[in-house]
C-alpha cells in the first residue's frame, strides 16, 4: 500500500525541499515527484501538501505521515541489510539522560556495539535540556530523554508517572518547608516539581542542587529531602512516598527519541530501532503491572 519509493520522495519534500530541489536530489523529473505524490495522496484518501507557485506546505496529515513514512523506509532498508549480510559502518552520537543510564539502556547499547563491531558509537550523558540543545546544534544525532510539557518533538518511546522519592524509612513530610533535592536549570524534573508545589501552596526550599543523579540518590539517602522522579526509574535504596496529602502528584512525563541521519542515517536506524524496541517492552511491562 505505501510504496518507500514514494515514500522518500515525500520525505524529501516534507524536509523542506521544493520539488524541483526534490527531482534533482533523487535525479527524477519534477512532473515523476508530482507524480509520486499524487499517488501517495490516492492511495492514502488524504492530501499532503498544499502547494502554489511560491511554497509547499504540510497539511496536519502530512505531519502525520512522516514518521510512518520514515519507519517504513528504515524498515525496508534493514531488512535488506540483513539478509544481504552487510556491515554497518560509521559513528553515531548517542545522547541520553542520567536516569536512563542506570536502568536497561546499558543493555542495549551493549547488544549494539556486539552486533555492530565497525560503528563507532559516541555516547553523552546529560540533563534532558542540554541534550535538546546538543541535537538542534547538530552535535548530537539520537537523543533519548524527557520533554517539557505540551511540546510534540520526538517519537515517544514510552510515558511514566512521576513521582516523590525519599530514603526508605525516613520521615521527610516532617520537615517544615519541604526539603527539596533538585537537578539545577533547566531541568525538566525541576520545572515539574516546583510548578506542583507552588500550585498546591505548599512550601519549599531548595536543600541539595547536583547536575549528576548520583548526588541526588546520595543526598536523599543521606536524609536531606526528597527528590522528583520518574516512578519506573527509581534507584536501589529509595521508595516512593505514597499516600501523602501534604505532596501534590506531579503527573507524567514522556521519554522521547529524537533522531537526525545525514552520513550516518542507516546506524541511527539501527540504534533506534533497537532503543524502541526494548523502551516499549519496558513501558508496556510498567503498564501491564500497574
Amino acid at each position: 500500500m505505501l510504496d518507500p519509493v514514494l515514500l522518500r520522495t515525500f520525505l524529501l519534500v516534507s524536509q523542506g525541499n521544493s520539488f524541483s530541489e526534490t527531482s534533482r536530489k533523487l535525479e527524477l523529473r519534477q512532473s515523476t515527484v508530482s507524480d509520486h505524490i499524487r499517488r501517495l495522496e490516492q492511495c492514502l484518501g488524504r492530501q499532503l501538501f498544499v502547494r502554489d507557485t511560491h511554497s509547499v506546505v504540510m497539511t496536519p496529515e502530512g505531519e502525520a505521515l512522516v514518521d510512518f513514512a520514515r519507519s517504513i523506509i528504515e524498515t525496508s532498508e534493514r531488512a535488506e541489510r540483513f539478509f544481504a549480510g552487510t556491515k554497518l559502518r560509521g559513528k553515531v552520537r548517542f545522547g541520553a539522560s542520567e536516569d536512563l543510564v542506570v536502568s536497561w539502556l546499558p543493555s542495549v547499547l551493549k547488544g549494539f556495539t556486539q552486533d555492530h563491531p565497525e560503528i563507532d558509537l559516541e555516547f553523552t550523558i546529560a540533563l534532558s535540556s542540554t541534550l535538546i540543545s546538543r541535537y538542534e546544534a547538530g552535535d548530537l544525532d539520537v537523543v533519548l530523554c524527557k520533554r517539557w510539557s505540551g511540546e510534540e518533538r520526538g517519537q515517544v518511546v514510552w510515558r511514566d508517572r512521576m513521582a516523590w522519592a525519599a530514603a526508605r524509612g525516613a520521615d521527610q513530610l516532617q520537615n517544615e518547608p519541604i526539603q527539596l533535592i533538585l537537578y539545577p536549570p533547566p531541568s525538566i524534573t525541576r520545572s515539574i516539581a516546583l510548578s506542583a508545589l507552588q500550585h498546591a501552596n505548599v512550601p519549599w526550599r531548595i536543600a541539595c542542587t547536583s547536575d549528576s543523579l548520583t548526588g541526588l540518590v546520595s543526598a536523599a539517602k543521606a536524609g536531606l529531602g526528597i527528590t522528583p522522579l520518574s516512578r519506573s526509574l527509581i534507584p536501589d535504596g529509595l521508595v516512593e512516598i505514597e499516600g501523602s496529602n501534604r505532596l501534590p502528584p506531579l503527573g507524567e512525563v514522556d521519554f522521547i527519541l529524537l533522531r537526525g541521519g545525514g552520513a550516518s542515517r542507516a546506524p541511527v536506524a539501527e540504534l533506534s530501532a533497537a532503543i524502541i524496541a526494548k523502551g516499549r517492552h519496558f513501558g508496556s511491562r510498567l503498564t501491564s503491572v500497574e
